[in-house]
């Protein structure tokens, strides 16, 4: 069991795509399925020509869109590793829902517009690895199209993220031009050809040494010129790669290529899986949690409600930490404080789903929810002393109050709502004494209101009316003898509860706020509500 543990731990490879808008995150996850096997067609989110939608998005509003809104979860199985793809939201909008799957993460690959470079919300969530202490890989995209010079990106890499890169590959031309990808560690250049493909299916590739004669056969007398030149430049002046300084984030391995054309994309699957960390310790309340532990331990990080439209279940993902989990056992859930049966397991291609008998470290896996999981719980087998630490709920910015458009479906809309916030979709706060008449909704973004409205209606046939309420903050209240009617007498600021029973205040602006922190110093304001028990990875270096 423990030889057969190590080798299936070996084996994983878990990792979330972050970048900004645009920059191509859902192409290139739709990119690596291909060649990973698990696709035969690329399809693309925007192209015209493409008769497919992406993979990844599932749902019928990012269909409609062309964007995504929700994580999804992509298994596939690539030179023997098994990989879980994690695939996020690239709208800062629901940068929540991005927040809480990094913590299923070992890496993160950081996808770059080679015309734009790094950009708002890419900061924001390279901020969120950074503080999670995991690997970060970089891929500059759209290389394609005209953009930035390579050396250029490096330095901005360095001067906006603090983060020195190490350049695994090199490009070889821009837009039109672009020939494909010299590897520095081989000392090979892979020259790519995708003639009436329109990027759906793999490009036909040719691989030559460096230092071969038929080197001048698929690079041009100034092509190899440049090439030379820039590769001098990096050995002379560049950082050395060590494995260490990768695994520890002070030390992106970068790559270029184009998701769209799948130049460079076979590449850098490759060296991606020889270079990311296989699952690692993860902490707990009580120390440390190696994946070679022999019980199993895991923890939830997302629910989802309606994948199957015809079913209307709620699936619960839960990364497996340590040990193997095997369908159908028993482990004590660490908030309901008794033993559970783990039920109905799946792994996932987007919204299509696979039963499986067992799973090891690393995978996620979809467990069947009647209604006892939430975001954050621990799983363990044969503890109670376990719990995994990690995922903050966050303060939501924009409010509203909601109302059923028809009374005689308001029993549907209280339903919609109460799994859609049990989902982390939106946060769902009760005016005091009123219970769940005229409920106040909390977005992080204001989209999430069209995408509420969408899946009331679609999924729970329950038409609604959202009224803005004037609230831009949110804190969660901590201090002992607080009257909310008191409080609220003040003005400018509205007590609510959110689904704990736990008191919030909502304030209309930031001098509200700033009078009840002068008037009330007993008291404390808070963005986070009392941590939701997750798992957060062991730093592997400084």
């Amino acid at each position: 069991m423990a030889n057969e543990l190590e080798r299936e731990v070996a084996r994983r490879r878990t990792f979330a795509i972050i970048s900004h808008p645009d920059a191509g995150k859902t192409t290139l996850t739709e990119k690596l399925l291909l060649y990973g096997g698990a696709i035969h067609l690329a399809g693309s989110v925007k192209a015209k020509r493409a008769r497919r939608h992406a993979t990844s998005d599932w749902m019928e509003l990012e269909k409609e869109r062309g964007i995504s809104v929700t994580s999804s979860v992509l298994q596939f199985t690539y030179r023997d590793h098994a990989v879980n793809l994690l695939d996020t939201p690239g709208h800062q909008d629901f940068s929540e829902d991005t927040y809480r799957t990094l913590s299923a993460a070992d890496a993160a690959v950081m996808l770059i517009d080679a015309a734009k470079g790094v950009e708002p919300q890419t900061k924001k969530l390279f901020k969120v690895c950074r503080m999670r202490g995991i690997p970060i890989f970089t891929f500059v995209n759209k290389l394609d199209r005209y953009g930035r010079e390579p050396l250029e990106l490096m330095n901005e890499l360095e001067q906006v993220l603090g983060i020195r890169s190490y350049p695994m590959n090199w490009p070889i031309g821009m837009g039109p031009e672009f020939r494909g990808v010299y590897d520095r560690q081989a000392r090979v250049v892979h020259v790519f050809s995708a003639e009436g493909s329109h990027g759906e299916s793999e490009v036909t590739e040719r691989s030559v040494p460096i230092d071969s004669p038929d080197i001048h056969t698929v690079l041009t007398e100034s092509e190899l010129a440049k090439l030379n030149e820039d590769i001098e430049l990096l050995d002379i002046g560049g950082d050395a790669f060590t494995r260490e300084k990768s695994d520890s984030g002070q030390l992106t391995p970068m790559f270029f290529g184009s998701a769209m054309t799948n130049f460079g994309v076979r590449p850098f699957l490759d060296a991606f899986l020889d270079l990311a960390p296989a699952p690692s310790a993860r902490l707990t309340t009580t120390g440390e949690r190696e994946p070679t532990n022999p019980k199993f331990a895991g923890f939830v990080f997302k629910i989802q409600a309606n994948m199957d439209p015809a079913h209307r279940d709620r699936i619960a993902f839960m990364r497996v930490v340590s040990g193997r989990y095997v369908k159908g056992m028993n482990a004590f859930h660490s908030r309901l404080g008794k033993e559970v049966r783990l039920a109905k397991p799946s792994q996932f291609m987007a919204a299509e789903r696979t039963s499986i008998e067992d799973a090891w470290p690393g995978d996620v896996i979809g467990l069947f929810d009647p209604g006892q999981y939430r975001i954050g719980d621990t799983l363990a087998e044969g503890a109670t002393d376990v719990a995994f630490e990690g995922v903050p709920r966050f303060s939501p910015e924009f409010f509203a109050v909601v109302r059923s458009r028809d009374p005689l479906r308001r029993k549907q809309m209280e339903k919609g709502l109460e799994q859609l916030s049990e989902e982390g979709t939106v946060q769902i706060f009760q005016q005091l004494s009123m219970g769940m008449k005229d409920p106040i909704v909390g977005v992080v973004g204001a989209l999430q209101f069209e995408v509420l409205q969408y899946r009331l209606e679609h999924e729970y046939g329950a038409r609604i009316a959202l009224d803005r309420l004037p609230f831009s903050h949110a804190r969660w209240v901590v201090g002992a003898n607080f009257d909310p009617r008191s409080f609220d007498w003040e003005g400018n600021r509205q007590t609510v509860q959110d689904r704990d029973g736990l008191p919030l205040v909502l304030f209309r602006d930031d001098w509200a706020l700033q009078h009840a922190e002068d008037k009330h110093p007993e008291l404390k304001f808070v963005t986070e509500a009392p941590m939701i028990r997750a798992a957060t990875p062991v730093a592997t270096g400084s």
